[in-house]
């Protein structure tokens, strides 16, 4: 598992149930917003607007906020104008940082990233000085329990994915960009159940961490992700097992 994800796990056992669910429904909201600015309203003809409310339902988000959410987007209602920015980072033991900012306040992203990433030991980089280390793909997530390895990866290349791997009780089915909806649809006709589909940035490389860097790593990326205008940390570090073992008894 990587890195990223292993935190992101221990960050919801370890997270008040309350807490997270506030700060995924207003992630979401933004996402719905600016999805629906960007590519209309029509959900059917919006692969990013489908997948940000198909999350929506999924937390259980009610559908008035929503519809309210579209429409802010679609400038039915007035809403909020948000700006998409990627900021750089570097963490410990030279590892990569992603940061993706969903804002209405560029000056205070900025100024709220840059402190936390200084503040709990990481560095912001230049323009360009990570970011060539992560690609852009679509993942789509498979149960273990519901299908072999052997028969996932005959349907899932056939759909069109690009790759499949194990991931402890999961598969991750990896495809292009631009086709993650449409291999989803052909998976799920061809009788594969699929928990989840997402965007995700992967590291072309990662860097396993140990001890207090392991720690130090853990702490920053999730003092990144609970800023407010954040919506996405993605980081190329690994962490070894006694480490996570201990942080997840913390």
């Amino acid at each position: 598992m990587s890195g990223h994800n292993k935190w992101s796990t221990i960050k919801h056992k370890k997270g008040k149930a309350d807490a997270i669910r506030g700060k995924m429904f207003t992630k979401l909201i933004k996402e719905i917003t600016v999805a629906a600015k960007m590519g209309g309203g029509d959900p059917g003809g919006n692969p990013r607007l489908r997948k940000a409310i198909s999350d929506a339902r999924s937390n259980s988000m009610p559908a008035d906020n929503i519809t309210r959410a579209v429409k802010k987007g679609t400038g039915e209602l007035e809403g909020v104008n948000y700006e998409e920015i990627t900021y750089e980072a570097y963490g410990p033991g030279g590892t990569a940082i992603l940061i993706d900012v969903l804002t209405d306040n560029r000056n205070r992203a900025i100024t709220d990233v840059r402190t936390t990433v200084n503040k709990k030991g990481g560095k912001i980089g230049e323009v360009g000085s990570v970011a060539y280390l992560f690609s852009t793909v679509g993942q789509i997530t498979v149960p273990a329990a519901k299908t072999s390895e052997d028969e996932l990866m005959l349907v899932a290349l056939d759909a069109g994915a690009s790759d499949v791997e194990k991931d402890e009780d999961v598969f991750n089915v990896t495809t292009e960009f631009g086709d993650l909806w449409a291999v989803r649809e052909k998976l799920e006709a061809a009788g594969v159940t699929v928990a989840d589909s997402k965007v995700v940035k992967t590291a072309s490389l990662t860097i396993e961490l140990s001890g207090k860097d392991a720690e130090t790593m853990m702490t920053l990326v999730d003092a990144i992700d609970e800023l407010d205008d954040v919506q996405n940390v993605w980081s190329n570090f690994d962490i070894d097992e006694a480490t996570l073992k201990a942080l997840e008894g913390v």
